[in-house]
């Protein structure tokens, strides 16, 4: 630790440690704990901070910050219904692996534990969902305490920290310290693979007949894309990918076979049901993926991949375990590799199942559907766009439809499933992402559910294109009702209360478009695109009784997946 020699607050060294973390961003709400922050933050000329209109929204924009750039994102709440109010956000980063530091003000130390006006007990509530979180009892211990945080953050298995700061603690002052390094004790990540295990990983690829690479967010985080495509290339090896590992490799790639799973292509969950070697990248083997664990590629031998141990034969048993980061990994395990496996059976094999069920929908009829405006999305970006979706249907068909061909362009919640998390989340990614299209892609539920957002892209004339896929019904419980809960449609259809997605789009000042005829989605398209002195948004009225095909129903395996609608008198 080197001392600067300065007396300065506890405010003070909060700001001078996010300079030196290279922080330019931050999103947040003031109140009454955190004054002394934001009476010093008036002068602060090194970062921007985002004023948001829920803290949810914070924490969903920290996160589309940090997944499209890699860095930590950063928000500043005040104390108790601040804090909770980004409960959701912070459990939604836990389980996809999102560095954020949320900073969130607390009660003076004196009145911890007295239910003071304001507190809540924000350690105690984010215990379980963050991976480690601090209360500074001491303002001699802010300046290590918050590098030590941005660390933890972004190193290893990403996640979020949680730093909460008594008001007293903001208010002192000290002899400011800046630590160039942290002894955090027991958190040691590894990141170079064992050779030995590699070297039994290449022998394995390489005398393997029917081998598949399960590539997941780690690759992404990683930065192993590189790494991965090289692999591929050099030994003509089949991808599949999960919901967030979709941009790892290039979707239009004729080694990509798309995302596997729960709503994964026919072809990828058969080639994973029949293949002898699954080579887990950065992936979790997590039940939407799975399925049956018992069922669950019982041909294959496997090799995981991961840098979080605690990962390995959690949900699977694995064969070969190799702890490490994926992008070391990748490079060592490429140069391990003395000849390509013979593939060409398989690779027939695969191109067998992708004729016997194509993805496919009905376009003949005149009626709008999701997949075409999906599609012609797609088209028209190139694959190019970052595109952040929310939760249910729409989202599932954009992983099947859109192309994604770079990394961190799908941004999305996986883990924790939170409709809301589009709006803001698209926000946090245009304050971050200058050079290419950010597009927000909501069902009308989830929409409504942080659409007081708006408001933050229009007052920074963000040029998000904001697309509302309307089908009038929670679609996704929808289908499980029609599915598998005897057809009893119980409190998902919204069509009668969901208010005009245009002239709420226009009261936020924002330029806003509808329709339902297909022959009109190239149009207004091509008009949101052009547009980039603020945003805009399309509300597109889809048929509301369409489901996502391929499902394997939960907890099923792969010979149970449904292909088509079973009962075809509930289409109108």
């Amino acid at each position: 630790m080197k001392s600067e020699n300065v007396r300065l607050s506890g405010a003070d060294i909060l700001f001078e440690c996010l300079k030196r973390e290279g922080v330019d961003t931050i999103f947040g709400y003031p109140g009454g704990a955190v004054l002394k922050i934001y009476e010093k933050l008036y002068d602060v000329d090194f970062l921007q901070h985002i004023l948001v209109r829920h803290e949810q929204g914070a924490a969903h924009m920290a996160e589309g910050y940090a997944k499209a750039t890699g860095k930590v994102g950063v928000v500043l709440v005040t104390s108790g219904p601040g804090a909770t109010n980004t409960v959701t956000g912070i459990a939604d980063a836990y389980m996809d692996s999102v560095p954020i530091v949320v900073f969130t003000g607390q009660v003076p130390s004196h009145l911890i534990g007295n239910d003071a006006f304001q507190e809540a007990d924000i350690i105690g509530i984010t215990r379980p969902i963050t991976k480690h979180n601090f209360l500074v009892r001491d303002v001699k211990e802010l300046a290590s305490t918050i590098r030590k945080a941005f660390r933890i953050a972004s190193t290893g298995r990403p996640g979020p920290v949680v730093v909460d700061l008594p008001k007293d603690v903001i208010a002192s002052e000290c002899e400011f310290v800046y630590p160039n390094d942290v002894d955090i004790r027991g958190y040691r990540p590894v990141y170079r693979g064992h050779s030995n295990q590699i070297k039994k990983a290449a022998e394995m690829i390489s005398n393997s007949k029917k081998p598949l690479l399960y590539v997941g967010g780690g690759v992404i985080m990683s930065g192993g894309s590189r790494e991965l495509a090289l692999l591929v290339q050099e030994n003509n090896l089949p991808v599949t990918m999960t919901l967030q590992g979709l941009g790892a490799f290039p979707g239009t790639d004729e080694h990509s076979l798309g995302m596997l799973g729960m709503h994964g292509t026919y072809w990828a969950n058969q080639a994973v049901q029949n293949c002898d070697l699954l080579v887990s990248l950065g992936a979790r083997f997590d039940d939407r993926v799975t399925g049956n664990t018992e069922s669950f590629a019982t041909s294959a031998y496997k090799i995981h991949v991961d840098i979080d141990p605690a990962s390995i034969d959690k949900n699977i048993v694995v064969d070969l375990p190799i702890v490490g980061d994926v992008k070391h990994v990748l490079a060592e395990l490429a140069a391990e590799i003395q000849k390509p496996p013979e593939v060409e059976e398989w690779w027939e094999s695969i191109t067998k199942w992708k004729d016997e069920c194509p993805l496919t929908y009905e376009g003949n009829d005149g009626r709008l559907r999701t997949e075409f405006v999906i599609e012609k999305l797609s088209e028209k970006t190139k694959g190019e766009a970052v595109i952040v979706t929310d939760v249910g249907q729409h989202q599932m068909w954009t992983a099947q439809y859109y192309k994604f061909n770079n990394p961190r362009s799908n941004i999305t919640s996986g883990g924790l499933g939170t409709m809301g998390f589009s709006v803001p989340a698209s926000i946090g990614a245009a304050f971050a992402i200058k050079d290419r299209p950010i597009v927000s892609i909501s069902g009308d539920g989830g929409f409504q559910m942080n659409m007081q957002e708006l408001v933050t892209a229009a007052a920074h004339k963000l040029p998000i294109k904001f697309i509302i896929i309307n089908n009038s019904f929670l679609g996704m419980v929808r289908q499980w009702q029609e599915l598998f809960h005897a057809e009893k449609f119980s409190f998902t259809d919204l069509g009668q209360s969901n208010p005009d997605f245009v002239k709420v789009g226009e009261a936020f000042g924002i330029k806003s478009f509808s329709t339902d005829n297909p022959k009109e989605v190239d149009g207004l398209l091509d008009k949101v695109f052009k547009y980039n002195e603020g945003p805009s948004l399309i509300e597109f009225k889809v048929v509301k009784e369409d489901m996502v095909f391929p499902i394997i129903p939960s907890g099923k395996s792969v010979a149970d997946m449904i292909v088509k609608r079973l009962n075809p008198k509930n289409m109108m």
